[in-house]
């Protein structure tokens, strides 16, 4: 089984900083893209950033050039380094492994598994 603990949420003043960081334990299969998502009160959760295995990165529109996603693959690590924050940061952070059992990511067993999530807030 995998389990992802996260830390580094808490409260931070407009264009402040924070980094979370995500490390995931158990059976990963070397397929794998790690990633944060965040919910609001009353939205979707949405993707924020994903980094996969061979270090492709994927950012949402409203957080490109403030925050940067990086991994430590020998910690199985993933950090989100956060710059210039706003208000409408604010939201639970969850971070998101998804693993494939398989020689490509067409071809095996994709599972996914979610992080307890970490509140980030940002006062107007």
């Amino acid at each position: 089984q995998v389990q992802l603990v996260e830390s580094g949420g808490g409260l931070v003043q407009p264009g402040g900083s924070l980094r979370l960081s995500c490390a995931a334990s158990g059976r990963i299969f070397s397929i794998n893209a790690m990633g944060w998502y965040r919910q609001a009160p009353g939205k979707q959760r949405e993707l924020v950033a994903r980094v996969t295995s061979d270090n492709s990165t994927n950012y949402a529109d409203s957080v490109k050039g403030r925050l940067t996603i990086s991994r430590d693959n020998g910690k199985n690590t993933v950090y989100l380094q956060m710059n210039s924050l706003k208000p409408e940061d604010t939201a639970v952070y969850y971070c998101n492994l998804i693993t494939v059992d398989g020689s490509s990511w067409s071809r095996g067993i994709r599972r996914e598994y979610w992080g307890q999530g970490t509140q980030v807030t940002v006062p107007s």
